[in-house]
């Protein structure tokens, strides 16, 4: 029930806006279909076909702003899909991607890409030339670290890159201004990097099934901060700084090693979920909690 509270509010989040609309523009199924009025074919839909290849003739459909390519067999992204400049949606989500070509940065009107549930080790440093994405989604991978660029992806709002094999990011990543949510969940982290606290603008963090053992008191620049997702880490102590972040609504840490609480825990009114199964909690400190926290559905 707790995985499926947060992972409904985290994809609500991030898919908002994001899907084709049917009334708006139609979806075409196949090239030809769409060759039929090509100045006014804006979205094609290639999901689970079975290909190995780009689709033959896509080149020709320049007016396409969104492409959908999840569930196929692809292996790189050829040129032809690189061809199209005009495309603000690409998913290629659920591919055999084992790289990203450096001219993926030609794709200028970028504003959200898939590429999650492929077979990446490596980002190419031209990501920042999309100076438009919004929304990239790296999920799924074997990602041991990003490119130092990813820092000039200056419109970034959401970042997906749960289950990979991170142990860090790039200070470069304190450029992101404007992202709202960070998705860092079944990694390698051992510490959170107190760099990470610049991100003033997050409102999401997930770093679940890690290795973190504390937060540094920096965590309280997270000012926008509404939902926090620690579970199955090493915490053993939470910072009085936590409680600070009086926009904090959703917070998890289930299967922890935390047995007392920051005195003023009280002070995060608007706190509405604390999931804290798993954790060595006395009944003394359970009661605590309560009593401070009167309007807090809390779990143990």
């Amino acid at each position: 029930m707790y995985k499926f509270l947060f992972s409904t509010l985290l994809f609500s989040f991030v898919c908002h806006a994001q899907n084709p609309s049917p009334i708006k523009d139609r979806v075409y199924q196949s090239v030809h279909q769409a060759m039929a009025d090509k100045n006014n074919a804006h979205q094609l839909n290639f999901r689970d076909k079975g290909l190995f290849h780009a689709p033959e003739g896509i080149e020709a459909l320049q007016q396409l702003t969104f492409l959908n390519l999840m569930g196929n067999n692809l292996e790189q992204v050829e040129a032809p899909i690189l061809s199209l400049k005009k495309l603000e949606v690409l998913n290629l989500k659920l591919n055999s991607l084992k790289f990203l070509p450096d001219n993926i940065g030609q794709l200028k009107k970028l504003v959200r890409l898939d590429v999650s549930d492929n077979a990446l080790t490596s980002l190419p440093s031209s990501l920042q030339k999309l100076k438009q994405l919004k929304f990239l989604h790296l999920s799924s991978n074997n990602l041991t670290a990003l490119p130092v660029t990813i820092g000039n992806c200056k419109s970034l709002e959401a970042l997906q890159l749960e289950n990979n094999q991170l142990s860090y990011l790039p200070q470069q990543i304190t450029q992101l201004n404007k992202l709202k949510l960070l998705q860092l969940g079944h990694n390698q982290f051992y510490e959170f990097d107190a760099d990470w606290a610049k991100l003033s603008g997050l409102e999401e963090l997930n770093l679940e099934f890690n290795y973190l053992r504390s937060f540094p008191e920096s965590i309280q620049q997270l000012t926008r901060l509404k939902n926090l997702i620690v579970n199955n880490n090493e915490l053993s102590l939470l910072p009085e700084g936590i409680t600070t972040l009086k926009n904090l609504e959703s917070l998890s840490l289930s299967n922890n090693n935390i047995k007392q609480f920051p005195q003023n825990i009280g002070n995060l009114t608007n706190l509405k979920t604390l999931i804290l199964n798993g954790n060595p909690i006395s009944a003394k400190e359970k009661q605590r909690i309560k009593e401070v926290l009167p309007n807090c559905s809390i779990y143990y």
